[in-house]
């Protein structure tokens, strides 16, 4: 075994937060930076560990990263970053660095998971032996997949959080178009579930919303809105963070639909776990089961909000073992 600790890493679109994990199932040092701050990951870590100052250095590591991994250049989806894994390895003298997904760490944590590491909101029992689902908007909207294999947890990465977003009702179709309007100038009309279900998507829901309403109004940043539209001082506020919970209470039905998660749904990513409160008390769970004839099968599936301060560190400790 490797003499030195492990280094893990969850590397998302606006902070990078880093970790050393001991190999025996826990990690210290947990630091967050801010990923505008440094060219790429090799100088994030070099700061980390300037910071830290651990007793020896790591010689093997786990990153997850906001974005796909299909090759050795990782592309980040919504942080300038892009490295390579094997030259940032060599640059970090590392003897192993495994990239994934930041979903696939986070939906490996979940069955590690436990109260009070999750609040349920709703009913449902999780059923042995069928998948997990696990989404999350943060700066993005992440989604993954457990699938139980021979006893094994099989995670599969998805890019779930760019498909298509629903329209239930002739209000949200409409907040569709308007928000399709607003995106014209950039070329790309696609409204997916990443466009308005994130922090960037919270913030273009109520600049959407106030276009409808006729109503000039300063841009808004995605806490600004959740501040006033927790505070009732802003009614288009109120209205986006109803519809953003509203949207991802649709996404996660589907994904439960589609990829037949009885094991459960697990809600994570850095908004809700800060908003647990108004999340029980949305329409998330009216519209996760709003699925007409098969509201009785989703009716029986639990849904989860992470609480858990570090869960994607759960699903890469166990990475960086030799």
């Amino acid at each position: 075994m490797s003499a030195g600790p492990g280094l893990i890493a969850d590397i998302g679109g606006t902070n990078a937060r880093f970790a050393l994990a001991d190999h025996r199932g826990g990690w210290s040092d947990e630091l967050s930076l801010r990923c505008a701050d440094f060219a790429g990951p090799a100088e994030a870590v070099r700061a980390y560990l300037e910071a830290v100052r651990p007793p020896a250095p790591p010689t093997t590591g786990a990153f997850c990263v906001a974005s796909p991994v299909l090759a050795d250049t990782i592309t980040l989806t919504n942080n300038p970053w892009q490295f390579s894994v094997d030259g940032t390895r060599r640059a970090l003298r590392l003897e192993r660095l495994r990239v994934v997904n930041d979903f696939v760490a986070n939906a490996l944590a979940c069955p590690r998971l436990h109260p009070p590491d999750w609040m349920q909101v709703g009913g449902g029992v999780a059923q042995a032996g069928f998948p997990i689902a696990a989404l999350g908007p943060g700066t993005g909207l992440g989604v993954a997949l457990l699938v139980p294999c021979d006893g094994v947890w099989q995670p599969v990465a998805t890019e779930g959080g760019h498909a298509t977003l629903p329209a239930t009702t002739d209000r949200e179709a409409d907040v569709l178009a308007a928000a399709r309007a607003i995106l014209a100038p950039t070329g790309d009309t696609h409204v997916s579930g990443e466009r308005l279900v994130s922090g960037p998507g919270l913030a273009l829901l109520h600049a959407t919303l106030c276009r409808m309403a006729g109503r000039a109004c300063a841009a808004l940043t995605p806490a600004e809105v959740t501040e006033a539209a927790l505070a009732g001082t802003d009614s288009q506020a109120v209205e986006a963070l109803d519809l953003f919970f509203g949207f991802l209470g649709s996404l996660a039905g589907n994904l439960a639909l589609t990829t037949g998660a009885l094991g459960g749904v697990f809600i994570l990513g850095g908004i809700v776990p800060r908003m647990l409160e108004p999340f029980a008390l949305s329409r998330f769970r009216d519209q996760f089961e709003a699925k007409g004839r098969f509201s009785g099968y989703l009716k029986g599936i639990p849904t989860m909000a992470v609480t858990h301060p570090y869960p994607a560190f759960l699903g890469l400790q166990g990475l960086t073992d030799p």
